[in-house]
């Protein structure tokens, strides 16, 4: 079986769509029993809107067809319009259905309406966890047999992250700086817990000035730090220096930082909320999204016991290790392809 799998949104400051690819596509060839083919434009930019639509409606089909692929697997969560391969979907979430209403309307269209009447026509979706299988089959249009949990993996050099714990503490947060990451309860968290900094990173949006404000606001400015996207050796640096990895996202389709965390033994506070409790799984504690006292009585306990928090860390860690398996998700994804290509 040759299969085509979309991994543009590998390129450039890859975020959790990227992690995706990065770990799926190598897990896919080491099986032997797929001939895959990565389509990608290394000089073609898919962080600008309009360049990504470009790449979904007019290039990735093309390169579909000129790869002679038996199914074209779209990873990122965009189909194109028009396209004569089968296809194959991964839906991380319904974000821009749900919790996208601040952005611009051509945008919401887009990866909201436009995009749900696309995963009606694929042959199979991929969802990363229950939550995200429930959001997407309660829009109606979809057979439930058609929809599967296949949960992401979680790469080996987080699985082998060394600790080393900074003496000063810090709380690291992961991800797009975006309003449904809900970092502003950390924010105003932080000021009830003396002596801890908060270290951001991942791409901003406008939600980053929000963020500050709140800072100031709170008189915390000075303790956090907006470092922007980093690269691969400046994440894994912060996960192992790291005093705890903080989660508070209102809506996740699964939520990588949760699973790096749990993987790389770095202690975790996630917020209970949309595919959160299925990440943790009881292997950390869950608070309320908005509630901040909450979050700050959890830090000031967390902080008054570190090595007890490394301990539950450590001794959770290899559980989470095997629950986020590439070669069990590879496993989950080459099946979907036979089904998929069963039907013709």
């Amino acid at each position: 079986m040759r299969v085509a799998i979309d991994a543009q949104l590998a390129r450039g400051s890859a975020t959790g769509i990227g992690e995706y690819l990065a770990g799926l596509i190598p897990a896919l060839r080491a099986r032997g029993d797929l001939e895959v083919v990565s389509l990608d434009a290394p000089a073609f930019d898919p962080w600008r809107f309009d360049r990504r639509v470009v790449w979904d409606q007019v290039l990735l089909p093309f390169a579909a067809r000129r790869a002679r692929a038996d199914l074209l697997h779209c990873a990122a969560g965009t189909l194109p319009f028009f396209v004569a391969t089968p296809l194959v979907a991964t839906v991380h979430d319904i974000a821009w259905l749900r919790v996208q209403r601040h952005a611009r309307a051509y945008a919401r269209v887009y990866f909201g309406p436009f995009q749900l009447s696309r995963y009606r026509r694929a042959r199979r979706i991929a969802v990363d966890s229950a939550f995200s299988r429930d959001e997407l089959l309660s829009l109606g249009g979809f057979e439930a047999g058609r929809v599967a949990v296949v949960s992401p993996g979680v790469a080996s050099d987080v699985a082998s992250l060394e600790r080393k714990p900074d003496a000063a503490a810090f709380a690291l947060a992961v991800g797009t700086i975006e309003r449904r990451k809900n970092l502003e309860v950390a924010l105003r968290a932080l000021a009830l817990v003396p002596g801890l900094r908060l270290v951001a990173v991942g791409p901003a949006t406008p939600y980053r000035e929000d963020c500050l404000r709140i800072a100031r606001d709170a008189g915390v400015a000075e303790r956090i730090e907006f470092r922007g996207y980093v690269g691969r050796d400046g994440l894994l640096d912060l996960y192992a220096r790291a005093t705890v990895v903080v989660v508070p996202s209102r809506y996740e389709g699964f939520g990588y930082a949760a699973a790096q965390a749990l993987c790389g033994g770095v202690p975790l506070l996630a917020a209970r909320s949309s595919s959160l409790p299925e990440v943790v799984a009881g292997d950390a504690l869950l608070l309320e999204p908005d509630d901040v006292g909450a979050w700050a009585q959890a830090l000031r306990e967390l902080l008054a016991d570190r090595d007890g928090a490394e301990r539950h860390a450590r001794a959770v860690r290899p559980g989470a290790i095997a629950r986020f398996s590439w070669a069990s998700s590879a496993a989950a994804i080459a099946e979907m392809y036979r089904a998929a290509l069963a039907r013709e």
